[in-house]
């Protein structure tokens, strides 16, 4: 971590050292943060837009983070930091001084930090409690338990929900426990579980940050989103009754029904990250500013929340979920690259989809948003493709108040954004960051899963793309 605060610190203070503080007072008269206005020296993207070869860097970043854990996972274990952070300063470089653009870095550095800074606390409470079922594994008791795992992970996004309720799941079906129970579990609570807040998944929180309002996906997708689980459930019930009965699991009245939960405090403090959310002057006037630093309140309460709750964290609580750091160190360090690479690739699909605009429909978008999401990470597919969206009515992503009008828009094009890019997330293992946390934390517990292309073939695309595709006849079909 103190590499990447390093790094935040130089560019931070390189920013401040262009441009000087009396120029974001003129430019930012009521205090707002810099993400929410227009700097009068910012890029026009749709007549000046960065080089194409600086797309490089980002898709050097996106393929090696997808076959790194695959096919070199000791190189990538021991080098991705150094990875992300080398290309992400080609990046910044190229920014400050051959395309001369520093206020766009100090956009992302700020939705970095944001980003950052939800996911942490997020992680660190929910590692902090400590659930254990006593219940005899039903069909009927697993459904429940993923349902409401789908439900949580709205509340405490899919990295915490999954964090929180994996190993309670594999401790329940210790007597039956099968493959499919963890990837059904990947597919509901770890991707398509968390569709309804921009809390529940990263490509949703990043969306927010660029000024999507926080109850507008829930509005617009709770209709797509509870098929899809009604669905997804229903296929997982069928299976795991056919293997209840096949296996004649005969398990004793040893059970005491009872839930047990370790650090229930940390509730408390998952309430005060997610009431932080809106801890913002973009969203509540009386919250202060804090001027030219790239965060603001929200991001100091979330980062003090999570250190205080690790601090006070129930030690039993702690190490009953073998809680550590890397997974999160693992998500900050590669993020700060992508954050970085992705700049010029969010600009240069808006300028491209400016020209062509009138060719992309919402099928284009739900299918080209969930393809990619499903082999690449799904929070920077969501961004290029919402830029590409807004890119189609000649807006740009990086301007607050041209998101904010393309809210007004036909509402077609950002649900099939949204449900692309948080529903394909399962498609693989690599889709979303907490599928790859599930896979290793049960393979520690002796679960034996299938390979990258064994989950492709036997799960995802049997059971999980005939289901996508309903969502898009339904949906968006021929729509937009």
């Amino acid at each position: 971590m103190k590499k990447i605060l390093i790094l935040i610190s130089v560019v931070f203070f390189t920013l401040i050292f262009i441009n000087p503080v009396n120029s974001y007072a003129l430019e930012n008269p009521e205090g707002k943060s810099t993400t929410q206005v227009t700097n009068a020296e910012e890029h026009n993207i749709f007549e000046t837009p960065p080089s194409p070869y600086m797309v490089i860097p980002f898709i050097i970043l996106l393929l090696m983070n997808s076959t790194g854990p695959l096919f070199y996972k000791h190189f990538w274990e021991h080098n991705y930091p150094k990875v992300s952070i080398s290309l992400g300063l080609v990046t910044v470089f190229y920014y400050l001084f051959i395309f001369d653009d520093p206020l766009s870095l100090l956009h992302t550095l700020e939705e970095y930090i944001s980003f950052i800074a939800l996911l942490t606390s997020l992680f660190v409470a929910s590692g902090g409690i400590l659930i254990r079922i006593d219940k005899k594994s039903t069909p009927v008791a697993n459904v429940v338990l993923l349902f409401v795992g789908a439900i949580i992970s709205n509340l405490i996004g899919t990295t915490g929900a999954s964090m929180l309720l994996i190993r309670p799941f594999i401790r329940m079906n210790r007597n039956r426990i099968k493959p499919y129970h963890i990837i059904f579990f990947i597919f509901i609570v770890s991707n398509i579980g968390g569709a309804l807040t921009p809390i529940g998944d990263p490509p949703l929180f990043l969306g927010f940050l660029k000024g999507i309002e926080f109850f507008w996906v829930i509005q617009h997708v709770w209709h797509i989103w509870l098929l899809t689980i009604v669905i997804v459930l229903s296929i997982f019930f069928v299976i795991d009754y056919l293997n209840y009965k096949k296996d004649g699991v005969s398990e004793k009245d040893d059970f005491t029904g009872k839930i047990q939960i370790k650090g229930k405090k940390n509730f408390i403090y998952l309430l005060i990250i997610i009431i932080s959310v809106f801890m913002d002057p973009a969203i509540i006037s009386w919250v202060p500013s804090l001027g030219v630093l790239p965060f603001g309140i929200r991001e100091i309460i979330m980062f003090s929340v999570a250190f205080i709750s690790y601090k006070r964290a129930d030690k039993e609580a702690l190490k009953g979920n073998e809680f550590d750091f890397e997974p999160i160190k693992e998500v900050a360090f590669l993020f700060v690259g992508i954050f970085a690479t992705m700049i010029p690739a969010l600009q240069l699909v808006a300028y491209e989809t400016h020209k062509y605009g009138s060719k992309l429909t919402a099928d284009i978008f739900y299918w080209g948003t969930g393809i990619l999401s499903s082999i690449l990470d799904n929070a920077p597919t969501y961004l290029n493709f919402l830029s590409a969206a807004m890119g189609k009515f000649g807006l740009n992503i990086e301007n607050y108040q041209h998101v904010k009008e393309f809210e007004l828009h036909d509402p077609i094009y950002l649900m099939a954004i949204s449900v692309g890019a948080v529903f394909f997330g399962a498609m693989t293992y690599i889709g979303n960051g907490p599928n790859f946390m599930v896979k290793s934390i049960s393979e520690s517990s002796g679960i034996k899963l299938p390979s990258f292309f064994g989950y492709v073939m036997k799960y995802s695309v049997p059971i999980l793309l005939p289901v996508f595709t309903l969502v898009w006849y339904l949906f968006f079909y021929g729509r937009g």
